[in-house]
């Protein structure tokens, strides 16, 4: 690292500042020029539109190495949309157990009982934890979120699903397809969003629906009101023109001209296997540098479940523990606005309702490179506003 001795800044800066955990940046090199294709001012429903939005599923199923048998669509309302069209229509039969370690599990679980009204359990532990999963029971429905990105806490892997399950296991995997080899076998709905991994647009959904779910709905009406814009049923079973590209509602065909375009790139750095070797690099710098930064550390308590995109970091110091938590998020915003101010960090603050951190996104549209730069400002900020503080208590 080198300093300017005249201002002790850093001299090295990230060549894109833009590390919001979502929307997430955009591939390096993508311009609006890959837009020029899209089928703007046609009908979703003509055959150069639907043409499109069948692409992108066709292609992301390939990409994700999803199995013969399960269904994929694109559903209204980004992640939430999906997950939400999930449990609308699929639960109920049994009750429910909701696994919660980070915010919009939080939701979910919320949904389960408060909206929903279920049966079943919530398996609650705080920001950084891992409920166990060794408790789960699998006679009921499971929901979770496959990478916690508000806490960067992630499920290790699939093994303590068993395949004789009887439930169904619904995975919120927005901030984990295209980073994480997901355990096909283990799940039964998989949902993400185009804005996470891909650094797509907002507000598209992606709905997996595994034979196991699919077979759900062909032997269990829900009793409750389903909006139309997540009615996947038609008569007794699945509608499955919304699988090859009819949508619900109007997409835009502008955002799927710009998924293609990040498919398009996904398979350029080598498909998934390239996206999570990626992801894994730039969690590498950050594990490196917390291992040589005494003020800072994973929020992940264990190594194992460590996020490899979301990159949730608490400061783990003195004069920081002492402050009550206005005075923390106080801390926080100063160091992130100095680092804002100095155009080297965007967007770090930690979720509203995580503790005071803050999360650098990890993704495979993120450069190794501008992490690696960013690591010796943040110790900046962090060493000029915990020097501001120490002088103000003096």
């Amino acid at each position: 690292m080198t300093i300017d001795t005249a201002t002790g800044k850093p001299v090295s800066r990230p060549a894109d500042a833009r590390f919001s955990p979502g929307p997430t940046r955009k591939f390096a090199g993508w311009t609006t020029a890959h837009l020029d294709g899209a089928a703007t001012g046609r009908s979703h429903r003509s055959a150069v539109g639907k043409s499109k939005l069948r692409s992108v599923i066709d292609r992301s199923k390939a990409i994700l190495g999803m199995p013969e048998g399960w269904r994929l669509g694109i559903i209204a309302g980004s992640d939430t949309g999906a997950v939400e069209c999930a449990m609308w229509n699929l639960l109920g039969p049994r009750p429910v157990d909701v696994l919660v370690w980070e915010a919009f599990g939080n939701d979910w679980a919320i949904d389960a009982t408060d909206e929903l009204k279920l049966k079943g359990r919530t398996l609650k532990v705080d920001f950084g934890a891992m409920p166990d999963l060794n408790t789960v029971n699998f006679a009921h429905d499971v929901v979770l979120a496959w990478n916690g990105t508000t806490s960067g806490v992630r499920v290790p892997d699939g093994d303590w699903i068993p395949d004789d399950r009887e439930g169904l296991v619904i995975a919120d995997a927005t901030s984990a397809a295209f980073a994480m080899d997901l355990p096909w076998d283990k799940l039964d709905v998989v949902t993400w969003s185009w804005q996470k991994v891909l650094g797509g647009e907002a507000a598209h959904g992606m709905l997996a629906l595994g034979p196991r779910a699919v077979e759900r709905i062909e032997s269990y009406t829900p009793d409750r009101a389903i909006p139309k814009i997540y009615r996947i049923r038609k008569g007794a079973g699945l509608s499955e023109d919304v699988f090859t590209g009819a949508t619900l509602n109007t997409p835009s065909l502008l955002a799927t001209e710009d998924c293609l375009a990040a498919l398009d790139w996904a398979e350029s750095v080598g498909g998934l296997e390239g996206l999570i070797a990626r992801s894994q690099a730039n969690f590498d710098v950050i594990a490196r540098w917390i291992d040589r930064t005494p003020w800072a550390g994973f929020m992940a308590t264990d190594p194992r479940t460590r996020s490899t995109t979301s990159l949730c970091i608490s400061v783990t110091d003195p004069v920081f523990d002492a402050l009550d938590d206005a005075g923390k998020r106080g801390f926080i915003k100063r160091m992130l606005g100095m680092l804002a101010e100095e155009g080297v960090a965007f967007d770090i603050e930690g979720y509203r309702s995580a503790p005071p951190s803050f999360r650098i996104w990890g993704g495979g549209t993120v450069e190794a490179s501008d992490i690696e730069a960013l690591t010796p400002w943040l110790d900046w900020a962090f060493a000029a506003t915990r020097s501001e503080h120490t002088a103000e208590a003096a």
